[in-house]
């Protein structure tokens, strides 16, 4: 009876939970460590977006040279994903506005990926 009582009292995680755990985490992890460059790029595409409104004189700048810009800050970050003829550029309140959508495909396993749909805007 005495065994009994002292099995009851005895707490923990076994061998096997411990290594299921791990596998889980390890997975997880490494599902992170290929999902966290899109975001960083998508952070840095957004950041530029809101520089160069920042910078556009509204009068005299055009389409085309806002594009260039663009192109001229990606190739400074390392974007990527999107060039200056993917920026769509509209006019809200006489203010511009720098929008930009695309998508990032990223494979995980075997012919497992994941589909992300981004879209940046300098707002």
């Amino acid at each position: 009876m005495r065994y009994h009582t002292l099995w009851q009292k005895q707490r923990g995680i076994s061998l096997s939970d411990l290594l299921v755990w791990a596998v889980i985490l390890i997975l997880v992890s490494i599902s992170g460590l290929k999902v966290a460059p899109a975001y960083i790029e998508f952070s840095s595409i957004k950041r530029n977006l809101a520089a160069m409104v920042k910078d556009i004189d509204t009068q005299t700048t055009s389409p085309s040279q806002i594009k260039i810009s663009f192109d001229k800050r990606a190739q400074i970050d390392g974007i990527k994903s999107i060039n200056g003829q993917d920026i769509k550029i509209n006019k809200e309140n006489g203010r511009i506005v720098l929008s930009a959508s695309y998508v990032v495909q990223i494979p995980l396993v075997s012919n497992i990926s994941l589909h992300i749909d981004f879209q940046a805007s300098s707002e």
